[in-house]
């Protein structure tokens, strides 16, 4: 009998990750250790996750507002025709999830501007965005700033995108990158606070999964340099024009008078829920610890309370504007359109103190800056922490 020739080597023991494990610098404990917030489930975020699962990332929170719709299912990968009407972060972990069984991947349905605690964004060791308004972007890019954390952008149209970076401590910030247009759109769209989702909305962006896919990829590889050590320069980016194939980098410049770049002197992981301190118990602590001066600042609008013009009566609301839509604001007794008044801070003064810091409007998991002249602290309510994170936080805690 004719001897069996093998061709190639025996593969038989290769593992899951063989092929990335023969990169010199590759380290798939790293990776299986690294948390990563990804925010938008869209056709960016799919492309994100899909990465994510592929290369072994052992943790992660992915936070997207919206449901799936049939057009969804052109541009991204993780949705199937009879997930239509989900909501896309649900659908796009449980997919991740069956990609790469032993990947933890929580989903947050929300409003990652109003809703989404800034713990999670200190927890994660980087966040990855596929997001479609600036607005977003520059809840993302103070809430990273706040904690010292770094993050990657990504945008498409058509047959054109850009990948962008941007680090705490070196280079420009988003905002640094914003012209005088970009602040007059902005500033159009936040006059219209009390309005829904569906009214702000101007229109769907013209794109294609081709441009996804190249956009995400470029954004998961900068990634994966970061979380080996590798070299990254902050504010900078690489931007493609597919229509002629043209690819180049982009760099930007940091303004240092820029409002954003302000980080915490120090955060301290607090072990209480945020159902189970008051506004009054925390200020003290922040006046125990900086001075009898000092006040909270959230970090974000709370609609406080809705007045009406036409019949003075006035409603406590305590809610975040992600949370309240233009026919709330309408006057239950006369129908006319109430007032909002917001409030980002205490002072003390306020006949409201005795409410926990959910009854205020403020989302769990959340850090509170204190300031007291230019001293500042943050105070993270670490004992929401399991119940945000889930299946992140039994890994992280577990040290895996």
């Amino acid at each position: 009998m004719d001897a069996v020739v093998k061709i190639g080597p025996d593969m038989s023991n290769e593992g899951r990750f063989h092929r990335q494990e023969l990169i010199s610098w590759w380290d798939q404990r790293r990776l299986n250790a690294a948390k990563v917030l990804v925010i938008g489930a869209g056709a960016l975020g799919n492309e994100i996750l899909k990465n994510l699962a592929l290369v072994g990332l052992g943790n992660v929170v992915v936070a997207d507002m919206d449901r799936i719709e049939l057009s969804n299912l052109a541009r991204s990968v993780l949705f199937r025709e009879q997930d239509i009407g989900l909501y896309k972060a649900e659908v796009a972990a449980a997919e991740t999830r069956r990609l790469c069984p032993g990947i933890r991947v929580q989903p947050f349905v929300g409003n990652i501007t109003f809703d989404l605690g800034a713990g999670v964004f200190r927890w994660a060791d980087i966040t990855i965005c596929g997001l479609d308004n600036r607005e977003a972007r520059v809840a993302v890019n103070r809430a990273c700033l706040r904690v010292g954390r770094p993050w990657i952008d990504g945008a498409i149209e058509r047959l054109d995108g850009v990948m962008r970076i941007f680090l705490p401590d070196s280079g420009a910030c988003y905002e640094c990158t914003m012209n005088e247009t970009d602040w007059q759109m902005l500033e159009a769209r936040r006059s219209c606070a009390l309005l829904s989702r569906e009214q702000i909305q101007a229109g769907h962006t013209p794109t294609t999964a081709t441009s996804s896919s190249i956009v995400a990829g470029l954004q998961c590889q900068e990634m994966l340099k970061y979380l080996h050590g590798l070299p990254v320069a902050g504010g900078t980016g690489i931007v493609i024009s597919g229509q002629v194939n043209d690819v180049y980098p982009v760099s930007y410049d940091r303004k240092e008078d820029c409002a954003a770049h302000e980080q915490l002197d120090s955060i301290v992981e607090l072990p209480l829920a945020s159902g189970a301190v008051t506004l009054l118990e925390l200020l003290g602590r922040a006046r125990a610890d900086l001075g009898d001066e000092a006040t909270l600042e959230f970090g974000r609008e709370i609609l406080h309370e809705l007045e009406c013009a036409k019949c003075s009566r006035r409603e406590p609301v305590f809610l975040s504007l992600g949370k309240v839509t233009e026919d709330q604001a309408r006057c239950p007794h006369c129908g006319e359109a109430r007032f909002p008044r917001l409030m980002h801070m205490i002072d003390g003064s306020e006949d409201f103190l005795d409410r926990n810091l959910l009854q205020a409007g403020l989302p769990p998991y959340d850090i509170v800056a204190a300031r007291c002249g230019t001293r500042t602290a943050g105070y993270l309510l670490g004992g929401d922490a399991r119940a945000v994170l889930g299946e992140a936080w039994t890994a992280s805690a577990e040290g895996t």
